[in-house]
Protein backbone atom coordinates (compact mmCIF):
# COMPACT_ATOMS: atom_id res chain seq x y z
CA UNK A 1 0.00 0.00 0.00
CA UNK A 2 1.43 3.24 -0.98
CA UNK A 3 2.12 5.78 1.65
CA UNK A 4 0.50 8.51 -0.54
CA UNK A 5 -3.10 8.27 0.24
CA UNK A 6 -5.28 8.41 -2.85
CA UNK A 7 -8.32 10.23 -1.34
CA UNK A 8 -8.03 12.20 2.04
CA UNK A 9 -10.60 14.49 3.48
CA UNK A 10 -9.34 17.13 6.03
CA UNK A 11 -12.04 18.39 8.46
CA UNK A 12 -15.10 18.72 6.09
CA UNK A 13 -18.21 20.56 6.98
CA UNK A 14 -21.37 20.50 4.60
CA UNK A 15 -24.37 22.68 5.64
CA UNK A 16 -27.37 22.84 4.37
CA UNK A 17 -30.21 26.05 4.57
CA UNK A 18 -33.20 25.43 4.68
CA UNK A 19 -37.19 27.21 5.41
CA UNK A 20 -36.01 26.69 9.29
CA UNK A 21 -32.02 27.51 9.68
CA UNK A 22 -28.59 25.77 8.92
CA UNK A 23 -28.55 22.14 9.18
CA UNK A 24 -24.99 21.17 10.24
CA UNK A 25 -25.08 18.39 8.83
CA UNK A 26 -20.83 17.09 8.45
CA UNK A 27 -19.56 18.71 11.61
CA UNK A 28 -15.23 18.22 10.87
CA UNK A 29 -15.47 14.55 9.04
CA UNK A 30 -11.63 13.13 8.42
CA UNK A 31 -11.35 10.11 5.83
CA UNK A 32 -8.10 8.62 4.17
CA UNK A 33 -8.44 5.92 1.38
CA UNK A 34 -5.13 4.27 0.11
CA UNK A 35 -5.09 2.53 -3.55
CA UNK A 36 -6.02 -0.88 -3.33
CA UNK A 37 -7.89 -0.51 0.00
CA UNK A 38 -11.13 -1.56 0.38
CA UNK A 39 -12.86 0.94 3.00
CA UNK A 40 -15.97 0.63 4.99
CA UNK A 41 -18.48 3.22 6.07
CA UNK A 42 -21.04 2.44 9.13
CA UNK A 43 -23.59 4.74 10.80
CA UNK A 44 -27.44 4.75 11.36
CA UNK A 45 -29.51 6.23 8.39
CA UNK A 46 -29.28 10.24 8.35
CA UNK A 47 -25.37 10.11 9.89
CA UNK A 48 -24.48 11.65 6.88
CA UNK A 49 -22.89 8.97 4.60
CA UNK A 50 -23.84 9.79 1.37
CA UNK A 51 -23.70 12.92 2.07
CA UNK A 52 -19.41 12.62 2.65
CA UNK A 53 -19.20 10.48 -0.59
CA UNK A 54 -21.46 13.15 -2.65
CA UNK A 55 -18.78 15.79 -1.71
CA UNK A 56 -16.43 14.19 -2.89
CA UNK A 57 -17.72 13.81 -6.78
CA UNK A 58 -19.26 17.87 -6.17
CA UNK A 59 -22.67 16.29 -7.32
CA UNK A 60 -24.78 18.13 -3.34
CA UNK A 61 -27.16 20.55 -5.07
CA UNK A 62 -26.26 24.16 -4.41
CA UNK A 63 -28.19 25.56 -2.93
CA UNK A 64 -28.81 24.27 -0.47
CA UNK A 65 -25.86 22.64 0.44
CA UNK A 66 -22.86 24.37 0.93
CA UNK A 67 -19.61 23.55 1.96
CA UNK A 68 -17.95 26.59 4.52
CA UNK A 69 -14.89 24.45 5.34
CA UNK A 70 -12.76 21.35 4.69
CA UNK A 71 -10.72 19.87 1.59
CA UNK A 72 -10.78 16.23 -0.69
CA UNK A 73 -7.83 15.94 -2.02
CA UNK A 74 -8.20 12.97 -4.29
CA UNK A 75 -4.57 11.97 -5.85
CA UNK A 76 -2.99 15.31 -4.42
CA UNK A 77 -5.43 17.79 -5.55
CA UNK A 78 -8.01 19.63 -3.83
CA UNK A 79 -11.62 18.59 -5.63
CA UNK A 80 -13.40 21.72 -4.25
CA UNK A 81 -10.97 23.76 -5.90
CA UNK A 82 -11.21 22.45 -9.36
CA UNK A 83 -13.52 23.72 -12.18
CA UNK A 84 -14.07 22.10 -15.71
CA UNK A 85 -12.03 19.88 -17.29
CA UNK A 86 -10.29 18.98 -14.34
CA UNK A 87 -13.14 18.21 -12.26
CA UNK A 88 -14.78 15.95 -15.22
CA UNK A 89 -12.11 14.03 -15.65
CA UNK A 90 -11.99 12.81 -11.98
CA UNK A 91 -15.38 11.77 -12.59
CA UNK A 92 -15.02 10.44 -15.76
CA UNK A 93 -11.74 8.25 -15.03
CA UNK A 94 -11.33 9.14 -11.49
CA UNK A 95 -13.73 8.07 -9.58
CA UNK A 96 -17.57 6.41 -9.42
CA UNK A 97 -20.60 6.08 -7.59
CA UNK A 98 -23.36 3.15 -7.13
CA UNK A 99 -26.27 5.30 -6.08
CA UNK A 100 -28.53 4.03 -3.13
CA UNK A 101 -31.52 4.81 -5.11
CA UNK A 102 -31.51 2.86 -8.61
CA UNK A 103 -35.30 4.29 -9.52
CA UNK A 104 -33.53 7.77 -9.13
CA UNK A 105 -30.61 7.00 -10.51
CA UNK A 106 -32.08 5.78 -13.98
CA UNK A 107 -33.71 8.01 -16.12
CA UNK A 108 -37.23 6.44 -16.83
CA UNK A 109 -37.68 7.56 -20.42
CA UNK A 110 -33.89 6.30 -22.16
CA UNK A 111 -33.57 2.86 -22.35
CA UNK A 112 -30.95 0.86 -20.13
CA UNK A 113 -28.32 1.07 -23.59
CA UNK A 114 -28.77 4.53 -23.73
CA UNK A 115 -28.01 5.35 -20.61
CA UNK A 116 -24.99 3.07 -20.25
CA UNK A 117 -24.14 4.07 -24.24
CA UNK A 118 -24.05 7.43 -22.26
CA UNK A 119 -21.76 6.34 -19.53
CA UNK A 120 -19.25 4.93 -22.31
CA UNK A 121 -18.58 8.15 -24.28
CA UNK A 122 -18.64 10.01 -21.35
CA UNK A 123 -15.39 7.75 -19.90
CA UNK A 124 -14.15 7.98 -23.06
CA UNK A 125 -14.16 11.37 -23.76
CA UNK A 126 -12.11 12.21 -27.05
CA UNK A 127 -12.49 9.06 -28.47
CA UNK A 128 -14.58 8.00 -31.51
CA UNK A 129 -16.54 4.55 -31.07
CA UNK A 130 -19.17 3.22 -33.62
CA UNK A 131 -22.56 2.47 -32.35
CA UNK A 132 -21.53 -1.10 -32.70
CA UNK A 133 -18.15 -0.52 -30.46
CA UNK A 134 -20.75 1.19 -27.66
CA UNK A 135 -22.99 -1.77 -27.62
CA UNK A 136 -20.26 -3.99 -27.07
CA UNK A 137 -18.87 -2.28 -24.45
CA UNK A 138 -21.76 -1.84 -22.71
CA UNK A 139 -22.75 -5.63 -22.64
CA UNK A 140 -19.78 -6.33 -20.79
CA UNK A 141 -20.72 -4.61 -17.42
CA UNK A 142 -24.41 -6.55 -17.84
CA UNK A 143 -22.63 -10.00 -17.88
CA UNK A 144 -20.36 -9.06 -14.95
CA UNK A 145 -23.42 -8.13 -12.63
CA UNK A 146 -25.03 -11.45 -13.85
CA UNK A 147 -28.09 -9.79 -15.47
CA UNK A 148 -30.19 -12.84 -17.39
CA UNK A 149 -30.27 -11.82 -21.95
CA UNK A 150 -28.03 -8.50 -21.42
CA UNK A 151 -28.87 -7.72 -25.13
CA UNK A 152 -32.53 -7.68 -24.54
CA UNK A 153 -32.08 -5.55 -21.66
CA UNK A 154 -29.95 -2.77 -23.15
CA UNK A 155 -33.30 -2.21 -25.51
CA UNK A 156 -35.53 -2.38 -22.31
CA UNK A 157 -36.43 0.94 -19.98
CA UNK A 158 -35.77 0.89 -15.96
CA UNK A 159 -40.06 0.48 -16.05
CA UNK A 160 -39.67 -2.88 -17.45
CA UNK A 161 -37.23 -4.09 -14.63
CA UNK A 162 -37.65 -4.87 -11.21
CA UNK A 163 -35.99 -3.15 -8.57
CA UNK A 164 -33.17 -5.43 -8.45
CA UNK A 165 -32.48 -5.29 -11.79
CA UNK A 166 -32.81 -1.88 -11.77
CA UNK A 167 -29.77 -1.97 -8.75
CA UNK A 168 -27.62 -3.82 -11.38
CA UNK A 169 -27.87 -1.80 -13.78
CA UNK A 170 -26.50 0.72 -11.42
CA UNK A 171 -23.89 -1.35 -9.96
CA UNK A 172 -23.06 -2.10 -14.57
CA UNK A 173 -23.22 1.57 -15.28
CA UNK A 174 -20.35 2.52 -12.62
CA UNK A 175 -18.25 -0.48 -14.20
CA UNK A 176 -18.56 0.18 -17.62
CA UNK A 177 -15.23 2.26 -17.81
CA UNK A 178 -12.38 1.30 -14.90
CA UNK A 179 -11.81 3.84 -12.39
CA UNK A 180 -9.40 4.17 -9.66
CA UNK A 181 -11.75 4.97 -7.07
CA UNK A 182 -15.52 3.12 -6.22
CA UNK A 183 -17.96 4.20 -3.90
CA UNK A 184 -20.58 1.66 -3.28
CA UNK A 185 -23.74 3.20 -1.60
CA UNK A 186 -25.40 0.51 -0.25
CA UNK A 187 -24.69 -2.18 -3.05
CA UNK A 188 -27.36 -4.42 -2.05
CA UNK A 189 -30.05 -2.57 -1.97
CA UNK A 190 -33.10 -4.03 -3.26
CA UNK A 191 -31.25 -7.43 -4.09
CA UNK A 192 -31.57 -11.04 -2.76
CA UNK A 193 -28.73 -12.49 -0.74
CA UNK A 194 -27.49 -14.86 -3.81
CA UNK A 195 -26.85 -11.78 -6.27
CA UNK A 196 -25.43 -9.11 -3.50
CA UNK A 197 -22.73 -12.31 -3.01
CA UNK A 198 -22.32 -12.07 -6.45
CA UNK A 199 -21.76 -8.19 -6.56
CA UNK A 200 -19.49 -8.37 -3.17
CA UNK A 201 -17.32 -10.74 -4.88
CA UNK A 202 -16.73 -8.84 -7.88
CA UNK A 203 -15.64 -5.64 -6.01
CA UNK A 204 -13.28 -7.82 -4.42
CA UNK A 205 -12.29 -8.93 -7.76
CA UNK A 206 -11.63 -5.22 -9.02
CA UNK A 207 -9.63 -4.76 -5.76
CA UNK A 208 -7.51 -7.38 -6.49
CA UNK A 209 -7.44 -7.18 -10.53
CA UNK A 210 -7.10 -3.98 -10.98
CA UNK A 211 -5.90 -2.53 -8.07
CA UNK A 212 -9.26 -0.23 -7.60
CA UNK A 213 -10.05 0.95 -4.31
CA UNK A 214 -13.29 0.81 -2.64
CA UNK A 215 -15.79 2.36 -0.23
CA UNK A 216 -18.62 0.60 0.91
CA UNK A 217 -21.09 2.19 2.59
CA UNK A 218 -23.60 -0.14 4.13
CA UNK A 219 -26.02 -0.77 7.65
CA UNK A 220 -24.89 -4.39 7.32
CA UNK A 221 -22.07 -5.11 9.72
CA UNK A 222 -21.78 -8.69 8.51
CA UNK A 223 -21.03 -7.09 5.16
CA UNK A 224 -18.26 -5.21 6.64
CA UNK A 225 -16.67 -7.43 8.19
CA UNK A 226 -16.31 -9.83 5.13
CA UNK A 227 -15.58 -7.22 2.54
CA UNK A 228 -13.43 -4.56 4.06
CA UNK A 229 -9.78 -4.09 4.85
CA UNK A 230 -10.43 -1.08 7.25
CA UNK A 231 -13.53 0.60 8.93
CA UNK A 232 -14.66 4.30 9.48
CA UNK A 233 -17.74 4.76 11.85
CA UNK A 234 -19.75 7.60 11.29
CA UNK A 235 -22.33 9.13 13.82
CA UNK A 236 -24.78 12.29 13.36
CA UNK A 237 -21.56 14.17 10.74
CA UNK A 238 -18.65 13.29 12.70
CA UNK A 239 -16.15 10.22 12.36
CA UNK A 240 -16.40 8.52 15.72
CA UNK A 241 -13.92 5.45 15.35
CA UNK A 242 -11.53 4.03 12.63
CA UNK A 243 -10.19 0.76 12.88
CA UNK A 244 -8.20 -2.09 10.82
CA UNK A 245 -11.46 -4.34 10.39
CA UNK A 246 -10.70 -6.90 12.31
CA UNK A 247 -8.81 -4.84 15.22
CA UNK A 248 -12.67 -2.83 15.20
CA UNK A 249 -14.69 -6.03 15.90
CA UNK A 250 -12.14 -7.84 17.59
CA UNK A 251 -12.15 -4.86 20.09
CA UNK A 252 -14.42 -2.22 19.64
CA UNK A 253 -14.58 0.98 21.49
CA UNK A 254 -16.82 4.14 20.77
CA UNK A 255 -20.24 3.68 23.33
CA UNK A 256 -21.84 4.07 19.52
CA UNK A 257 -19.93 1.49 18.19
CA UNK A 258 -20.75 -1.23 20.88
CA UNK A 259 -24.49 0.16 20.46
CA UNK A 260 -23.96 -0.89 16.54
CA UNK A 261 -22.77 -4.53 17.44
CA UNK A 262 -25.23 -5.15 19.96
CA UNK A 263 -27.79 -4.47 17.97
CA UNK A 264 -27.22 -6.93 15.21
CA UNK A 265 -29.20 -10.09 15.88
CA UNK A 266 -26.70 -13.43 16.95
CA UNK A 267 -27.64 -17.11 14.96
CA UNK A 268 -26.90 -18.73 18.75
CA UNK A 269 -30.33 -16.52 20.15
CA UNK A 270 -29.91 -14.66 23.11
CA UNK A 271 -33.09 -12.47 22.75
CA UNK A 272 -33.80 -8.98 20.79
CA UNK A 273 -31.12 -6.26 21.17
CA UNK A 274 -32.51 -3.04 22.89
CA UNK A 275 -30.89 -1.30 20.53
CA UNK A 276 -29.75 1.87 21.00
CA UNK A 277 -32.27 4.56 22.94
CA UNK A 278 -33.47 7.80 21.16
CA UNK A 279 -32.28 9.14 18.05
CA UNK A 280 -29.80 10.89 15.86
CA UNK A 281 -29.78 14.99 16.94
CA UNK A 282 -31.63 17.57 15.37
CA UNK A 283 -28.99 19.42 12.74
CA UNK A 284 -31.15 22.20 12.89
CA UNK A 285 -29.80 22.65 16.64
CA UNK A 286 -27.18 19.59 17.04
CA UNK A 287 -26.36 19.23 21.08
CA UNK A 288 -22.75 21.07 22.15
CA UNK A 289 -19.98 18.66 23.00
CA UNK A 290 -20.14 15.46 21.32
CA UNK A 291 -22.84 14.57 19.04
CA UNK A 292 -23.63 11.19 20.67
CA UNK A 293 -24.06 12.29 24.18
CA UNK A 294 -27.78 12.66 24.57
CA UNK A 295 -27.88 8.61 23.95
CA UNK A 296 -24.69 7.62 25.53
CA UNK A 297 -24.76 5.73 28.87
CA UNK A 298 -21.35 6.47 29.68
CA UNK A 299 -21.61 10.46 28.73
CA UNK A 300 -19.79 12.68 31.50
CA UNK A 301 -19.65 16.31 32.10
CA UNK A 302 -16.83 16.99 29.34
CA UNK A 303 -18.49 15.00 26.73
CA UNK A 304 -21.27 17.83 27.14
CA UNK A 305 -18.98 20.42 27.03
CA UNK A 306 -16.33 19.47 24.57
CA UNK A 307 -16.31 18.22 21.04
CA UNK A 308 -13.45 15.05 21.51
CA UNK A 309 -10.62 14.59 19.29
CA UNK A 310 -9.52 11.76 18.04
CA UNK A 311 -7.29 10.00 20.78
CA UNK A 312 -5.07 7.03 19.26
CA UNK A 313 -5.15 3.70 21.30
CA UNK A 314 -2.78 1.69 18.75
CA UNK A 315 -1.02 2.21 15.51
CA UNK A 316 -4.34 1.19 13.75
CA UNK A 317 -7.00 2.39 15.94
CA UNK A 318 -8.28 5.56 16.75
CA UNK A 319 -11.70 6.93 18.72
CA UNK A 320 -13.09 10.41 19.37
CA UNK A 321 -14.25 9.83 23.18
CA UNK A 322 -13.38 11.24 26.33
CA UNK A 323 -13.18 7.48 27.90
CA UNK A 324 -9.75 7.23 26.18
CA UNK A 325 -8.32 10.50 26.73
CA UNK A 326 -5.09 9.36 29.03
CA UNK A 327 -3.82 7.32 26.38
CA UNK A 328 -5.01 3.76 28.07
CA UNK A 329 -7.38 1.25 28.45
CA UNK A 330 -9.08 2.82 31.50
CA UNK A 331 -12.21 3.86 28.98
CA UNK A 332 -12.80 0.47 27.52
CA UNK A 333 -16.42 -0.96 27.65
Amino acid sequence: MSTSPLLEIKDLHVHFDVYGGTLQVLDGVNFTVHSGQKVGLVGEAGCGKTTTMKSILRILPTPPARIPGGEIYFKGQDVLKMEGDKLRRVRSEGISMIFQDPTAALNPVFTVGQQLGAVVKYSLEGKKLSRKEIRERAIVPLKEVALPDPERMLDSYPIQLSGGMRQRVCIAMALVASRELLIADEPGTSLDVTIEDQILRLLHQLVEEKNVSVILITHTLGVVRETTDRVYVMYAGRMVEVADTEELFANPLHPYTHGLMDAVPRLTGGGVSDGIPGRIPDYLNPPPGCRFHPRCPRAMDICRQEKPTFYKFSDDHEVACFLYRDGNCSGHV
